[in-house]
């Protein structure tokens, strides 16, 4: 890609508790050779425009955390820290110590099959809107549902499209965003546009999955062992979450 200007600093927010994860702790959970956090931070350390990466996790992992980092010796890690109640108070953790960068990528640290292109394609919308996110089409026919589950309206699914990470800011933009805004939202791009500023969403990756249970786990794990080739033929995937996910 082309180069980009100034700093890039990335956050991997990997501080949630994982209560949807059936007892595993995801974050270090084994994904064929290696850790779930080190497939990611290695993602992010081998690309080449990425300068800084923080790493933000739960207190009770900040140990292990740092184990892992010596462990595998990745410069560009500069910080593990704490990360705060929600995921905004930890985003903005991992923005402190990124003081300096021009561009910051935030990532789930629940998605493991992220690949560089998806970053270094973000980094280039970014550099022109100053805000972008990955994103993909909705397949599925989507209902706005009450309280009681009745349907009140079908949105047109030609204009939905379901929000991804890595998203991509300048740094003064979406540091600007955690100042003033103080609702709480769902990923860093509301912030943003809760300021005015426009978002271009760019194509993303139907692999690049959010890992929130087990199954999901189990999927991550064919996609990855299949170096993000695995088909989603539903025999293959069945047999893969069946062959290891406990029933019961």
């Amino acid at each position: 890609m082309k180069e980009v200007d100034g700093k890039v600093g990335a956050i991997i927010v990997a501080a949630g508790t994982s209560s949807r994860m059936g007892g595993i702790d995801k974050v270090f959970a084994q994904l064929g050779d290696e850790p779930f956090l080190a497939k990611i931070v290695n993602v992010f350390q081998n690309c080449p425009p990425i300068d800084e990466i923080v790493i933000v996790l739960a207190r009770k992992n900040l140990g292990q955390g740092r184990k892992l980092v010596k462990e595998y010796g990745w410069p560009k890690v500069i910080a593990v820290c704490p990360g705060g109640l929600r995921r905004q108070d930890s985003v903005r953790v991992g923005l402190k110590r990124l003081a300096g960068c021009d561009w910051v990528v935030i990532h789930d640290g629940a998605r493991p099959c992220i690949d560089a292109d998806i970053i270094e394609r973000g980094l280039a919308a970014a550099h022109k809107s100053g805000a972008a996110i990955a994103g993909v089409p909705v397949k599925e026919t989507i209902k706005i549902v009450s309280r009681r589950r009745f349907v009140q309206q079908t949105p047109e699914r030609q204009s939905l499209w379901a929000a991804q990470t890595p998203q991509v800011f300048r740094y003064d933009l979406i540091a600007e965003a955690y100042r003033q805004v103080k609702t709480e939202v769902t990923d860093d791009a509301s912030l943003v546009e809760q300021l005015g500023h426009k978002v271009e969403v760019y194509m993303g990756s139907y692999q690049n999955i959010k890992v929130t249970t087990p199954e999901d786990l189990a999927i991550a794990q064919v996609l990855l062992r299949n170096n993000g080739q695995a088909s989603f033929d539903s025999g293959v995937i069945c047999a893969s979450v069946s062959a290891t996910t406990p029933i019961g």
